[in-house]
């Protein structure tokens, strides 16, 4: 059995990490940390979990930490994981972060776009990017895996197939990307407050989100040029579930059944992207608490633009799941061990 620690387990993505570890075939939660509730039981702070035998929350110490786990998942705000992965990776532990400490090749642009300071450039160069359907070799090798943030692996994994096919412009990519409030994590801040998001809808750090910089880098680096991409994204009043709507200038003429045909033949074999039929409108709904990402195109021959419509379930497809994917293959496990669990409906 692999022995599992997780750091940030009191947060929504280290309880649902627990969700899917807990049923997974070559797993034993092993450990959990966390910086505000040490010695507490995490059912103490999730009371669903009551009577599931999970150890108590112990403090996070990055020597014991690499001394008694195969891997840590690090569901930690930006800044920390920097700080905490050296000292594992030394142990010979290995690391998945699900904060974007490790995404951005660049320390500089990470200081720009985050506003922290930046892991040293060994790390940096060292991590993968974890984006199974696409680096799935370089995954099952790695040692230090960053995890992708959610807006972008709705956004890559509906832009990758057009991007390298050479179809669109390479600066012409408009994405709307609406995302559930469990992306803003548990924190309390008046931003997610009850009453002043329900029945709204806004746009949020409109042309400075942090998330933009690693789809261009990560969509660039797929298509072997640089790429360019106005992003936007909003806040909606469900808890789960982000929907990108994607827009890109055609440079040659294409059908639908051309773009149709890329996709499937790009995501052939990869079990949790689903690309739908023609014509199809895939709902938030139709992901929920699942690790798939459902794809729909179209071709709108009258602006000569591609439309792209792409679906996940924030806090799995765009979180957990995914870093137990990642865990799959970097232990060479089938990789929808722990996975496979049908969207919830209604």
């Amino acid at each position: 059995m692999i022995r599992v620690g997780i750091v940030g387990a009191t947060g929504y993505s280290g309880v649902e990490l627990i969700r899917f570890l807990a049923g997974h075939p070559h797993v034993q939660v092993a450990h959990l940390y966390s910086s505000s509730a040490e010695g507490e039981s995490l059912a103490s702070v999730f009371p669903h979990l009551h009577a599931h035998p999970l150890p108590a929350l112990a403090k996070i110490d990055a020597e014991q930490m690499g001394a008694e786990n195969d891997v840590v998942f690090l569901a930690t705000p930006a800044g920390v994981s920097a700080e905490l992965s050296p000292a594992l990776l030394q142990h010979g532990t290995k690391v998945i972060d699900l904060s974007g400490d490790f995404r951005l090749r660049s320390g500089e642009t990470y200081q720009n776009w985050y506003k922290k300071k930046p892991a040293g450039d060994e790390w940096l160069q060292q991590a993968v990017y974890g984006l199974s359907e696409w680096n799935g070799t370089e995954v099952a090798a790695a040692k230090l895996i960053a995890n992708p943030g959610c807006y972008p692996t709705a956004t890559l994994l509906g832009l990758i197939p057009l991007a390298k096919s050479g179809w669109v412009h390479s600066k012409s990519w408009i994405v709307d990307a609406k995302s559930g409030v469990s992306g803003a994590g548990r924190g309390v801040s008046l931003g997610v407050h009850y009453s002043e998001i329900n029945e709204s809808i806004h746009a949020y750090k409109v042309a400075g989100h942090q998330h933009t910089p690693e789809i261009e880098q990560e969509l660039g680096r797929q298509a072997g040029m640089e790429q360019l991409v106005q992003f936007t994204p909003h806040l909606v009043p469900m808890t789960r579930g982000i929907l990108v709507t994607a827009y890109g200038q055609l440079e040659k003429k294409v059908s639908a059944a051309d773009v149709q045909e890329l996709y499937e033949s790009a995501y052939e074999g990869k079990p949790f992207v689903r690309v739908r039929p023609p014509g199809s409108h895939p709902r938030t709904k139709e992901v929920y608490g699942s690790n798939y990402c459902d794809i729909a195109l179209h071709v709108d021959e009258r602006t000569g633009r591609v439309i792209v419509l792409s679906v996940i379930d924030n806090v799995v497809k765009g979180a957990a799941g995914q870093a137990v994917q990642n865990m799959n293959l970097m232990f060479g496990l089938p990789e929808t061990a722990g996975l496979s669990l049908v969207p919830l409906f209604p």
